[in-house]
């Protein structure tokens, strides 16, 4: 695309996010002055609401989301809610993805990559100009007891445990979340205590397309519409395949069988074992607790732990189906 530039943008800057809570060089690289554009700055999910409400009146060409992966979640969900209300349906501008959380994991695999306040001016620059090329892409749909969201990667077990531990230890971004994925490996060949914390398998009920899964305990659920889950971790080698399906993999081995089965994830490899998922679905429903569904993750009496694009939630069920299809735009 190169049409002599977008006539109107709006940029949504995420002031909660890690890189973008203090003044420095990416906010300037968002903030700098060009023609057509408007810089949105959100502190909470009301200032969100309220930016996605005067999008949908007045549609713009392209909204940059500016974040880390739970800004992308939030502002997506904020703006399909907001064109819902305004009777749009789901037919939502163009979208860029700008850095400014620890990881951003959904703009590393949809283009990001180096500095981020380069990254940032780079892509603003090729809006304004409209060097860009736009790529439809999936996405998911999350119903929990609480909400509806619109989403990239949802997981749980090992997934929310490891959030867990990443958000005690400080959230320290790719080295912190390294040095976690390390020790949990180490310690699952010396039966280790933080092995044994985040890939004990915890009691579920788990339907793939209205099909009962194979297990009733899992120590890893996942869904994805991106491959890279971060750290160069493929586990969901599949997804994106296609746009109407999503990856499902979930197992139910313990800390010494699933452990030593990173490199496989690393090489983007099926995981071994029996009772283990694999498959594109349409729709995944998790209850976490026994058959009779009584919520048991370690004595948690209000629902299991999962995590979605990097934010810890709780619910006693999730629900996850193809959410709508996306126009990404990144720089030529």
């Amino acid at each position: 695309m190169a049409d002599g530039g977008l006539r109107k943008l709006v940029t949504l800057v995420n002031r909660r996010a890690r890189r973008l809570e203090r003044e420095g060089p990416l906010l300037d690289a968002l903030r700098a002055r060009r023609p057509g554009v408007r810089v949105v700055e959100t502190r909470s999910m009301a200032d969100l609401d309220e930016a996605a409400a005067q999008i949908a009146r007045v549609v713009p060409d392209v909204v940059v989301l500016a974040g880390g992966d739970g800004s992308y979640m939030a502002g997506v969900s904020a703006l399909a809610r907001a064109f819902r209300a305004a009777g749009r349906g789901e037919d939502l501008p163009g979208l860029a993805l700008a850095p400014g959380g620890t990881v951003s994991t959904v703009a590393r695999n949809w283009g990001y990559a180096g500095s981020p306040a380069r990254y940032a001016r780079r892509l603003l620059d090729a809006l304004v100009a409209g060097r860009v090329v736009a790529t439809h892409r999936p996405s998911l749909r999350i119903r929990d007891d609480d909400a509806e969201r619109i989403g990239f990667i949802v997981g749980a077990g090992l997934v929310s445990r490891f959030f867990e531990v990443y958000e005690r230890e400080g959230a320290r971004g790719y080295g912190g979340a390294a040095s976690i994925v390390a020790r949990v490996f180490a310690g699952s060949f010396a039966r280790g205590a933080l092995a044994r914390r985040v890939l004990t398998p915890v009691p579920c009920v788990l339907e793939i397309d209205g099909e009962r899964a194979p297990l009733d305990r899992a120590s890893l659920v996942c869904a994805s519409v991106v491959r890279n889950l971060g750290l160069g971790l493929r586990l969901l080698h599949r997804a994106a395949e296609r746009v109407d399906r999503f990856h499902v993999v979930a197992t139910p081995l313990g800390p010494a069988a699933l452990g030593p089965q990173l490199p496989l994830v690393l090489a983007g490899r099926p995981l071994l074992g029996r009772g283990r998922v694999d498959t594109l679905a349409t729709r995944l429903t998790l209850r976490f607790g026994d058959e009779d569904g009584a919520p048991r993750l370690r004595g948690d009496e209000t629902g299991g732990a999962y995590v979605l694009d990097g934010e810890l939630l709780r619910s006693a069920e999730i629900a996850v189906t193809a959410g709508p299809l996306l126009r990404i735009l990144t720089p030529l």
